[in-house]
């Protein structure tokens, strides 16, 4: 048997060439279903000299992949120009489409990666999103990961003001905002903006001359900081971008901070703290749980080494005897090496996965939608029939996906079920960033565990509780709102951004 160092290390090696898929027993329809999902990945780098712009932000989206697969864009600046590209698909297909990647070489580039919420999927939403002057010029340019809370508001007053939106995103509300302030300089109009626009926001962009990004006063989504060089900088949703584009990790961007550059300082990055009164640190829990790269590492905490102290902490909370323990690719992996490793029992790689099956079969019944599943991944029977498993999952929303799993675990024979979610339950929306189901549909929302138990046909099922949660990660320091139903900043309307 394969020690468990060694499982990690392939486990981990695998991303490095190949999309992070979160939970591969989800079919595409039920990532928007029945998961939560993050709304896009975003990539920005500055360089007082001209870099391969095209080549090293293709790189750093594709290290985003897993936060958006709907759309992708990029605007590009070179020699006071800034080009913008932006299309429906993933990464490397978007990039494919760039007939000159000459026109996409400079000194500074942003990109997006997109996750589309149902109706949502119409061009004029794919970022990064853009002003332009009466000359037909882009003179500005931004990348958004998060939700305003106050944006229909903003929106109804800007309209009343004369501005015209082009889109139906709260993104838009943010670059019109810094357009309207730009006489104030570029540092004056994101202030004027972070002290209007309410809610969760790290956003990365540009104008003709100069690079920002900033991020909101609590920190929710997350934003890092990396240089190449002393002149060459890097910002990212996650750490693993800098990595893939070889830019070392100096920090995360701070809560209520602007970071930008000026042209009468080239090559040097200033900083600008909003309110420090403001600022605090709650960055969002599933990051750590379900939404980041395993391999990144966000505010100093290494998301792998969560994941399995989670799969630790669990076995704590509920031990089981058993005779072995899977995770669910690729999310439950790292779980179900750390309950392995504090139970005992053997963890087995039973689910083999199959890397070269894309996500777009179109399959017109559910039958042959579950059929999918069965082509990306497919159980070892003879490592599990007539045996006790504990399968180690991230997370259960609406429960279909988990009672499918339970299935086919049933048919290739195995003698007990005992199911573990390193996720507490989540029982409450959210509405700073992550798209999940309304409260009707979270399934612990309207279950307690032992209905739920029940209603999965397994023989245990148990919840990493907030409280384990908040031990691994040390501190409370973050936004538990999913599984509290208490949020760091109110959740304004609860209806569509803009009707």
């Amino acid at each position: 048997m394969k020690s468990l160092d060694i499982h990690k290390s392939e486990y981990l090696k695998q991303f490095e060439t190949q999309t992070y898929g979160r939970n591969l027993f989800r079919t595409q329809e039920e990532e928007r279903l029945d998961a939560p999902n993050e709304e896009c990945g975003i990539f920005g780098m500055y360089s007082d000299n001209d870099l391969d712009t095209f080549s090293l932000s293709q790189f750093g989206l594709f290290a985003l992949q897993h936060r958006g697969q709907e759309a992708c864009g990029i605007s590009v600046l070179k020699d006071g120009k800034i080009t913008n590209m932006k299309d429906e698909g993933l990464v490397l297909d978007v990039y494919k489409e760039i007939q000159d990647p000459e026109a996409f070489m400079g000194n500074s580039a942003i990109g997006h990666t997109r996750y589309t919420t149902a109706g949502d999927k119409k061009k004029y939403n794919f970022q990064p999103f853009f002003a332009k002057n009466e000359y037909d010029q882009i003179i500005l340019s931004i990348a958004h990961n998060g939700n305003l809370t106050n944006a229909r508001e903003l929106k109804t007053e800007l309209e009343a003001e004369g501005v015209v939106f082009r889109a139906t995103s709260d993104s838009e509300v943010i670059l019109r905002l810094i357009q309207k302030n730009l006489d104030l300089g570029l540092r004056g109009a994101i202030k004027a903006t972070m002290e209007k626009i309410e809610g969760a926001y790290s956003v990365v962009g540009m104008t003709r001359n100069k690079f920002f990004a900033f991020r909101d006063f609590n920190g929710i989504r997350p934003l890092v900081l990396g240089a190449v060089d002393e002149k060459t900088y890097v910002v990212a949703s996650e750490s693993v971008a800098l990595d893939a584009v070889g830019a070392q990790y100096v920090r995360d961007i701070l809560p209520g901070e602007i970071i930008y550059t000026n042209e009468n300082e080239p090559g040097k990055l200033n900083s600008y703290m909003v309110n420090e009164e403001r600022g605090k640190q709650r960055i969002c829990s599933f990051e750590y749980i379900y939404f980041a790269r395993p391999d990144s590492t966000l505010e100093n905490i290494n998301v792998y080494e969560i994941r399995e102290k989670s799969g630790e902490k669990i076995w704590e909370q509920a031990p089981v005897e058993a005779d072995i323990v899977i995770g669910v690719p690729d999310s439950g992996v790292p779980a179900a090496i750390g309950f392995s490793k504090a139970s005992g029992i053997p963890f087995r790689p039973v689910l083999i996965k199959n890397r070269y099956i894309g996500r777009s079969f179109i399959v017109p019944t559910q039958e042959m939608r579950e059929r999918v599943v069965n082509l990306k991944l497919n159980p070892i029977i003879s490592e599990i029939k007539d045996k006790r498993v504990v399968i180690i999952d991230d997370s259960i929303v609406r429960g279909t996906t988990s009672k499918r799993l339970v299935k086919i675990l049933k048919d290739a024979g195995v003698k007990e079920i005992h199911f573990r979610s390193v996720s507490p339950p989540i029982i409450a929306p959210c509405y700073l960033g992550i798209d999940t189901p309304s409260k009707d549909d979270l399934i612990s929302a309207n279950m307690t565990t032992e209905e739920l138990r029940v209603y999965l046909g397994v023989d245990s099922l148990e919840f990493l509780s907030t409280d384990s949660l908040k031990e691994i990660l040390g501190s409370s320091n973050h936004c538990f709102g999913c599984f509290t139903e208490e949020y760091p900043v109110a959740k304004g309307e609860e209806i569509e951004l803009f009707n």
